[in-house]
C-alpha cells in the first residue's frame, strides 16, 4: 500500500502486525496522509488476504515460520534505502511485531524516527542501540512479560517510553483491546512527535 502526495518531504513506512494489512493498518496510513506525510506499508505477508484476529495463533505461526524479525527488518531496510534519497525525512511507525521491526531498523543513520506501538518483542532485542529519535507505547499489561520491567530496562538506555490504559491493541478499533481514550492520547503523542523530528 502506497500513498503520495505530490510534494511531500516526508515519508513514513508503516509495519503492519502479525495479522497483515488490514482496515486497522489501512486506517492509520489514510490518517498520517491526510497529516501531510507520504506513506508506505509494505505487505510483509505476501498475502492478500489479512489474517482475522480469531486466527491469532495461526497468523503469529506464519509470521515466524515464514517471515521472522529478521527478514522483515530486511525487508523494510532495502525499502529505507529505495525512498531514502527521494525525501528530508524518513519515519517508521510499527503496530506489534511491525514496532519491533522498527525497532531494529533503528539504527539506521537515515531514518528520522521511529514510534512503537506494543513491541513486546523488543524484549529480545536489548542491544539494539537506536540513532535515531525513538519512543515506544505499551499497554498497562502483557500476558507474556512484565511492561514495567522492559520499560526500566528501555529507560536506561534513555528511551521515551509511554504506558496507557489498555492491553495489547488498545489503539485498534476492531481488536477487543481497543481503548478509545488509550488510543486517541497515543496517535497525539505519535503526530507530536513526528512533527518534532
Amino acid at each position: 500500500m502506497i500513498v503520495k502526495h505530490q510534494n511531500s518531504e516526508a515519508v513514513i513506512i508503516v509495519v503492519h502486525e502479525i495479522y497483515g494489512v488490514n482496515l486497522h493498518i489501512e486506517e492509520v496510513c489514510k490518517s498520517l496522509f491526510k497529516a501531510g506525510y507520504d506513506v508506505i506499508c509494505p505487505n510483509l505477508l505476501g498475502q492478500e488476504e489479512a489474517f482475522e484476529y480469531l486466527q491469532e495463533e495461526e497468523a503469529y505461526r506464519n509470521f515466524m515460520s515464514n517471515i521472522g524479525f529478521s527478514k522483515a527488518s530486511e525487508i523494510i531496510t532495502k525499502l529505507l534505502v529505495e525512498v531514502k534519497d527521494n525525501y528530508q525525512k524518513v519515519f517508521i511507525v510499527g503496530f506489534s511485531v511491525g514496532a519491533t521491526i522498527a525497532w531494529l531498523c533503528s539504527d539506521k543513520e537515515f531514518v528520522s524516527g521511529v514510534v512503537g506501538y506494543y513491541g513486546s518483542r523488543i524484549r529480545d532485542f536489548l542491544d539494539v542501540v537506536p540513532l535515531c529519535p525513538t519512543i515506544l507505547f505499551f499497554p498497562q499489561k502483557e500476558q507474556s512479560f512484565e511492561v514495567d520491567k522492559l520499560i526500566s530496562s528501555l529507560k536506561e538506555k534513555k528511551i521515551p517510553t509511554y504506558k496507557f490504559n489498555g492491553y495489547h491493541g488498545f489503539s485498534d478499533p476492531y481488536s477487543t483491546n481497543y481503548h478509545s481514550e488509550s488510543s486517541k492520547n497515543a496517535y497525539n503523542t505519535m503526530m507530536d512527535f513526528l512533527i518534532e523530528h
